[in-house]
């Protein structure tokens, strides 16, 4: 009988729940390493940042005769951190003798192709360009410098960045950051052994902290996709995703992130993520451009961009960036020469504050509102749109100087309490209706409520324009030389009451023809032409120069009984002053892709409104405004020669100031007034009127073209009787009339010696 065979000794039972159990978390840790490595790829792979939109002024256009002063150019080169020089070097540099410029652009990738960096030189004479070319003597017909960056959308987490390629990162502060950060950076796997022990035994003999144990790869895991939690947990997922990011991606690619997601300060709420923004928050200019100590003071930064701030903490900064300068020196990257000059050079950091993350943000509500049309919020703070708009920060700088210099001397001058006074204004481009400055209140680099886009407030005398717009439409009827009454005017209202315009000066100034009614701004033949002409075409009128709001049938809104921004009145007059012609009033340009892919444009949309030969008449009414009537101050200021036209406002108890004026190139508008509706000692003239005329004054601008349109004929006029005239005949004054509708009937009189007149002696009459 065969023996039985003997069981196997059976395992003891906690060798097979340990077995089971080194399974199980073998395969926890499998599944915790694949979420790990998913986690890392679908960030790094995908859209590592939500990127702001930037929004840039317009660029600056250099060109053969143009109009340009010493200072504005000065201006806007400062802005865009160009640095004056002895000889030119690099892009960025700017060298000047008296009205002889150098200038090595940087060049900038636009809507309409490439703008190369260029070594250019030009001359300034009598406030133009009269030599333009490049520096091998070839001519220029155009040069576009890069345009400003005013602002940014930035995302809800208000992280900001400039994105870099490896390529174009200096060599010297890649260098630099390994050696200060991780030296063994091209060796590790993502953490360092070798490292941790050196950056503990050299701060050991400094007796601080001057070495981190974390590699690169480490503090990019931190800063991307961890917290800055301080435990043994957190550091042991800090290092398994640091070995995965190694496994999976390239030394440069991880470098590359790292440059670009360090956060290196804070700007209000914005941070400064990466070395390319925190060039321009420190130094105002591109990283390329930095000298040596400026790019060891960034490197520095990286341990700690609060406690070695160069604003908050010069001296602590300052020796950090020394020590910076030495690990430099003892690993070679540079030679005991650039050492001693680069240790010895202070921080060069521009003025805190001088580059805020928005430069202009009255502006900039209104390119929102714009673009809001077109695009989605979230695409305008995470897709890096680049938003070209129309600003001028010249004219931007002036409008904002006038006004508060005005505002100020106006409160000085007639006791009004200090900042009671407040004020906007818009600067359009006539022709291509484009904001060029746009001033929400004086506290221009301060949010907030915004005035010239939603102060509504009654705009007095501005409207009247339309009334003999509507008139001189009916040419057959009216011309400037038709005698209208300015006497009393009375109308019963719908309410039994009686409605009863009065002049400013409170008198009646009998028949005067329908030019000097306007120019001199008299309410009582105002509402009297509107009322003849029909309330019905005169608002039709209002609509069709720009205004959209609806007006209430009422004979007040004649004389301007009726809210409006500073926004409406500029596209109410910019018809007025663009020949007849609407254009809807815009700040954007164009729209591209971070990578400069166009999107969209935004082009000039224009109709053909009214007849060119009715807008002259009204035109040629706002110039003698300007000569004869409620705006004749301006000439105080404004040189004899420059032509323009305007009309001033003045709303019940002095509340509200306007002006809306314009020349051949530019349009203004300007408001003051009080937050509180208060009333002001302050007229149209006497006020915003001042605003205007310095802003004038100091801009480049142009005279209205003097050729009338083909139906417009000169005729001279007898004052007294509105009869044909001779130029030498006594009072005679010469008016424009649309062919055909000038007066039939001829005066003839004794003729005097002839003499040559300026246009405004000819307007008068006067010897």
């Amino acid at each position: 009988m065969a023996r039985k065979a003997k069981k196997a000794p059976a395992k003891p039972f906690y060798r097979r729940w340990w077995f089971k159990l080194f399974f199980f978390m073998a395969l926890v840790f499998g599944v915790y390493l694949l979420y790990l490595d998913h986690t890392i790829r679908s960030k790094f792979d995908g859209r590592k940042w939500a990127l702001p939109a930037k929004v840039y002024a317009r660029p600056l256009e250099l060109y053969l005769g143009q109009e340009l002063k010493q200072g504005d150019l000065k201006f806007e080169l400062k802005q865009l951190g160009y640095r004056s020089v002895k000889r030119l070097g690099q892009p960025g540099d700017v060298v000047q003798w008296g009205n002889d410029w150098q200038i090595y652009s940087r060049g900038f990738v636009f809507w309409d192709g490439d703008e190369p960096a260029r070594k250019i030189k030009l001359k300034l004479q009598d406030g133009r360009i009269s030599e333009l070319q490049s520096m091998n003597g070839k001519a220029l017909d155009l040069l576009r410098l890069e345009p400003l960056e005013i602002a940014g959308i930035y995302p809800s987490h208000n992280e900001d960045r400039e994105l870099l390629r490896l390529i174009d990162v200096p060599h010297l502060l890649g260098e630099a950051l390994i050696v200060v950060e991780d030296r063994n950076f091209a060796h590790h796997f993502g953490i360092s052994l070798k490292g941790i022990a050196r950056a503990a035994l050299a701060n050991y003999k400094a007796g601080s902290a001057v070495q981190g144990g974390s590699t690169l790869t480490q503090q990019l895991v931190k800063n991307f996709y961890l917290n800055h939690e301080r435990s043994l947990q957190r550091k042991a997922q800090e290092a398994l995703m640091s070995v995965l990011l190694e496994l999976r991606y390239s030394k440069s690619e991880i470098l590359e992130t790292y440059i670009n997601e360090v956060y290196l300060g804070q700007s209000g709420k914005r941070g400064i993520h990466g070395f390319a923004l925190a060039s321009r928050h420190y130094f105002g200019q591109p990283l390329k451009e930095l000298k040596l100590e400026q790019l060891a003071l960034l490197v520095g930064m990286v341990k700690g961009a609060s406690y070695y701030n160069p604003w908050r903490n010069p001296k602590r900064a300052l020796k950090r960036r020394n020590l910076v300068l030495k690990l430099m020196l003892q690993q070679q990257l540079i030679s005991d020469k650039e050492y001693r000059r680069a240790s010895k050079a202070g921080l060069g950091v521009i003025k805190a504050g001088s580059r805020p993350s928005q430069r202009y943000p009255a502006f900039l509500q209104l390119v929102k509102a714009q673009l809001k049309r077109d695009y989605q919020e979230d695409d305008l703070r995470s897709e890096g749109l680049r938003i070209f708009t129309s600003l001028s920060p010249s004219i931007q700088r002036q409008a904002e100087s006038s006004l508060n210099n005005k505002a100020a001397f106006l409160e000085r001058y007639y006791g009004m309490k200090k900042k009671s006074l407040q004020g906007s204004v818009v600067v359009t481009a006539v022709g291509s209706a484009e904001v060029l400055a746009l001033v929400g209140g004086r506290d221009s680099s301060a949010g907030g409520f915004n005035r010239a886009l939603n102060a509504k407030r009654p705009v007095g005398s501005l409207l009247k324009p339309a009334i003999y717009l509507t008139a001189l439409n009916r040419s057959a009827e009216y011309s400037l030389a038709t005698r209208i009454s300015d006497a009393t005017v009375k109308v019963k209202t719908p309410e039994n009451s009686i409605w009863q315009p009065r002049n400013f000066d409170r008198k009646s100034h009998g028949e005067v023809m329908l030019y000097e009614a306007l120019a001199k701004s008299y309410n009582q033949a105002a509402a009297r032409l509107g009322m003849q002409v029909g309330l019905a075409d005169v608002f039709n009128t209002i609509h069709r120069l720009g205004i959209e709001k609806e007006l209430p049938p009422v004979p007040a809104v004649l004389l301007g009984a009726v809210e409006l921004s500073p926004m409406d009145v500029s596209a109410f007059y910019h018809s007025l002053a663009n020949e007849g012609i609407h254009s809807p009033i815009r700040a954007i340009r164009e729209v591209t892709s971070s990578g400069g892919q166009p999107l969209k444009r935004y082009p000039l949309q224009v109709e053909q409104r009214f007849s060119a030969d009715s807008v002259y008449l009204t035109q040629f009414a706002l110039q003698a405004a300007m000569r004869i009537g409620s705006g004749r101050t301006a000439y105080k200021e404004l040189p004899q020669h420059l032509e323009v036209a305007g009309k001033t406002g003045t709303t019940n108890n002095q509340r509200d100031s306007w002006f809306a004026g314009f020349s051949g190139s530019h349009l203004a508008v300007v408001w003051l007034g009080r937050d509180d509706n208060g009333t002001t000692p302050l007229t149209g003239s006497s006020g915003a009127l001042r605003v205007w005329s310095d802003i004038f004054s100091k801009i480049p601008t142009q005279s209205l073209v003097a050729q009338p349109p083909l139906g417009v004929e000169y005729h001279w006029i007898d004052v007294a009787t509105g009869k044909l005239s001779q130029a030498e005949c006594p009072g005679a004054i010469e008016l424009p009339f649309i062919a055909g509708q000038q007066p039939v009937e001829q005066l003839y009189c004794q003729p005097r010696q002839p003499k040559r007149r300026s246009w405004w002696e000819r307007l008068f009459g006067r010897d």
